[in-house]
Parts: structure tokens; C-alpha cells; sequence
């Protein structure tokens, strides 16, 4: 089945360029060139690129709300060095994100190891459960104490990580290269951004920290 991506990109340029490659790859896209439309046309989109600053409002706003109606992939394009856009991107829901300029070919293997981590096969019957945790792979549902949670693609395939290794201190590095398929070593503050989102949405006991390190999944009681 064709995969549909929307590219959110108010730089006409840009958004053609990323478009050419993405169906050269096989994709399906659509283009948005501004944050309303963008919201819009995300309903039914199996992957969104997603730039910071747009007309309308911005790229942040509209990964909060597109991410508030379903868990979508997002990769978001930042401006290089705007560190604040950055982390309060990954804080709404952003799975991915690029810095300009970047490369058209990179952006194209982002894309393609995003929706791999959100294929990952599961048995269908297969369920993780720790004490009050309940985590449904084939559903990709996630209960603390019966509440669900609402978490995005990556956000469920971390916790999944953690989960499948209690206790065990992961190190940044290692989560980079296993979860996120990074193997430069490098985005440690990533990571940090998504464990925060985790313990913000399933409870601060769930995390530990091990300092200059990692962290660990402390088996709730």
C-alpha cells in the first residue's frame, strides 16, 4: 500500500524539492503551505514533514493539534541552532526533526526509518504487563493503572524498549542507535525530551535517572 506523506513547507522551493524525492521514493504527497492547512490535511496522512515557521501559526501549533487527534509520525525542519523550537517541537509530539539546510536524501532516510519503527511487526496477541503498566503491541495501546495514555509513535516504541528490559540502564547512545536508528552518537537531548514526555504522561515513578548515563525503568509497584 501506498504511504501518504504530507509536507508542511511555506518555502515553495523546499516543499517541491522534498515532494520530487519523497514520490521518486514511492510516497504518495500532498504539500500544505501553511499551518491551518496544514492541520487539515494531516487527517489521513501516514507521516507529516513539518516545518517550524509558518503562516497562520506555526509548525509547533499545528504538531499539537495533529497530534492531539491521532499519533501521527512528525519529522519537524528547524532552523540550525534555534535549540528552543527544537525541544519544545519534540515536547508536543515530534518524532523526528532535521536542521537547515539539510540534505533531501537524509530527509527521505528519516522518513523511511520513521514509518519502520511504526511498522515494527508484533504478534498479534502479544502484550507487555508490569505491574500497573499495560502495554498492547499489536494495538499499540498503553494503560497506567487502566488510564490509557496517549502517546506518539516513538514515544510507544521507547517505552516498549524500556519495558522489554526492566531495570536495565539504558545509555543515550544506546537508545539513539536502537530506537531512533541514529548511530552518530549525537541528539542526547532527544532522548531526554521524549523520557520527559513519558514520565509527563505515564507518571514521574516509572523513569529513573542514572546521571552521565542514561536511564533505567523502575518496575512500577
Amino acid at each position: 500500500m501506498t504511504r501518504r506523506v504530507l509536507v508542511v513547507e511555506d518555502d515553495l522551493t523546499i516543499a517541491s524539492s522534498v515532494a520530487a524525492r519523497l514520490r521518486a521514493e514511492g510516497f504518495e504527497v500532498e504539500l500544505a503551505h501553511d499551518g491551518p492547512s496544514g492541520v487539515a490535511k494531516a487527517a489521513d496522512a501516514d507521516l507529516v514533514v513539518l516545518d517550524v515557521m509558518l503562516p497562520g501559526f506555526d509548525g509547533l501549533e499545528v504538531c499539537r493539534r495533529i497530534q492531539a487527534d491521532r499519533p501521527v509520525p512528525v519529522l519537524m525542519l528547524t532552523a540550525r541552532g534555534d535549540e528552543t523550537d527544537l525541544l519544545v517541537g519534540l515536547a508536543v509530539g515530534a518524532d523526528d526533526y532535521l536542521t537547515k539546510p539539510f540534505s533531501i536524501r537524509e530527509l527521505a532516510a528519516r522518513v523511511h526509518a520513521l514509518l519502520r519503527r511504526v511498522d515494527r511487526a508484533a504478534t498479534p496477541s502479544a502484550r507487555i504487563t508490569l505491574a500497573d503498566l499495560e502495554i498492547d503491541l499489536a494495538e499499540r495501546r498503553v494503560l497506567r493503572g487502566g488510564e490509557e495514555a496517549h502517546l506518539t509513535p516513538t514515544e510507544f516504541e521507547l517505552l516498549v524498549h524500556f519495558a522489554e528490559r526492566p531495570r536495565a540502564v539504558q545509555s543515550r547512545e544506546r537508545l539513539l542507535n536502537e530506537v531512533w536508528g541514529w548511530h552518530e552518537g549525537t541528539g542526547t537531548r532527544t532522548v531526554d525530551s521524549h523520557v520527559k514526555a513519558l514520565r509527563r504522561k505515564l507518571g514521574t515513578d516509572l523513569f529513573r535517572t542514572v546521571h552521565g548515563v542514561g536511564y533505567a525503568l523502575e518496575v512500577p509497584r
